[in-house]
């Protein structure tokens, strides 16, 4: 299983190793010193300072202004590739032929300004597919929708089949581009690269952004009559969905398809991240400083505030993970023991990558579509029972 799990993570030949970069210029207002130029000897001691600062004003941090410019547009689904296998370009072409020649449909996504902007335009528009669920024929029955982000370097394909089967269920999904994904990405990338990088103000910006953004998506679908809201998050989606969840307790229904507790961990362990690692390697930076920097966009220390408000929670993690090691997993569970958080564990006898591949990713589905369904069935059952409290 290791094996196959390091090929599937080797086979992509365009990461890039870029140089150290510190990024304050992405995180004013939280850098100690009024964010002014930091220089070299001092840049280490300030990023950690910054990433304490933002780990206590989160609330600030993670905050924002409900955007004023919801749509929904209608487009041609593309793959937006992020490797370059002959296979992948393939699909890529012939995704596009098909919308040239009007054999492809089009499909519904919410469009609108992230309340955090970067430098980059593409990546500052918010794009979700919509998948509306069909009016349901039970009378009173509330609106109930999940907001799904897939893994980093997903295509724009990645976790459509969940948002399908969710709406069998009656849960309509926004299956959302995670910022610098796919439509989202700037031209001169290849792959999603600005969301992880060694860049770390950029990276924790877009931990930021994704935060907010998924926070806002819960303020379109309450304009549109919804009343239960739920996130799942595989991966750097699951990263981001827990934070949101921790900062907005409507979030009640929870999945972390793979999970684990400091960034920092993941970006210095794991297979999927060894280019980031190596250019923090070259800089002279160690495990224990790189966990100190990527406090501020780490789940472990949101723990207290994730279960400070009642939520169904599922984690899903995998034996034979080298991308999240197994023992950061089992940390997030010992965690969610500690603080009674009521949650529900589930196992896949494999890796990381591995999970996308058959039989594993029916597995994986089949473990997500249950939670996801009981959950929000339990949402409605007790929202009916207190109405009859209330009548009685």
């Amino acid at each position: 299983m290791f094996a196959w799990e390091t090929a599937l993570t080797t086979r992509d030949t365009n990461r890039i190793v870029r140089p150290l970069e510190w990024g304050f210029d992405w995180l004013e207002g939280f850098v100690p010193g009024g964010g002014e130029a930091v220089d070299g000897a001092h840049a280490l001691e300030t990023m950690i300072a910054t990433s304490e600062a933002i780990t206590a004003r989160s609330d600030e941090f993670f905050g924002y202004v409900t955007p004023d410019d919801f749509r929904l547009e209608e487009h041609f689904p593309m793959l937006y590739p992020t490797n370059v296998r002959p296979e992948t370009l393939a699909e890529d072409r012939e995704l596009k032929r098909q919308a040239a020649v009007g054999d492809l449909e089009r499909a519904p996504f919410l469009r609108f300004t992230s309340p955090v902007r970067t430098m980059y335009p593409e990546n500052d528009v918010v794009n979700a597919r919509w998948y509306p669920a069909p009016a349901h024929k039970e009378p009173g029955r509330p609106k109930q929708a999940i907001i799904v982000m897939p893994q980093w370097n997903a295509d724009a394909f990645s976790h459509n089949a969940l948002c399908t089967m969710f709406n069998r269920f009656g849960v309509s999904a926004l299956r959302l581009s995670k910022p610098y994904h796919d439509v989202r990405r700037p031209l001169e990338l290849e792959r999603s690269d600005y969301a992880v990088s060694s860049n770390i103000g950029r990276t924790m910006a877009a931990c930021q952004q994704a935060v907010v953004d998924i926070r806002s998506c819960i303020d379109w679908l309450e304009t549109q009559g919804y009343e239960d809201f739920g996130v799942l998050g595989t991966s750097l989606g699951s990263c981001y969905a827990f934070i949101a969840a921790a900062h907005d307790p409507r979030l009640k229904v929870c999945a972390f398809n793979h999970a684990s507790t400091s960034f920092g961990d993941v970006v210095w362990t794991g297979q999927s991240t060894r280019h980031v690692r190596a250019a923090f390697e070259q800089a002279g930076l160690t495990h224990d400083k790189l966990r100190s920097i990527f406090k501020a966009c780490s789940p472990d220390v949101y723990m207290d505030k994730f279960a400070a408000h009642p939520k169904r929670t599922l984690v899903v993690h995998a034996t034979y993970d080298l991308t999240f090691l197994r023992e950061f997993s089992l940390e997030v569970l010992a965690n969610f023991d500690r603080l009674g958080v009521d949650y529900v564990s589930k196992v896949l006898p494999c890796g990381h990558y591995t999970t996308g591949e058959t039989p594993y990713k029916y597995m994986d589905g089949w473990y997500l579509g249950s939670f996801v369904y009981e959950a929000f069935k339990r949402l409605r059952e007790n929202r009916n029972q207190l109405a009859l409290g209330q009548v009685a």
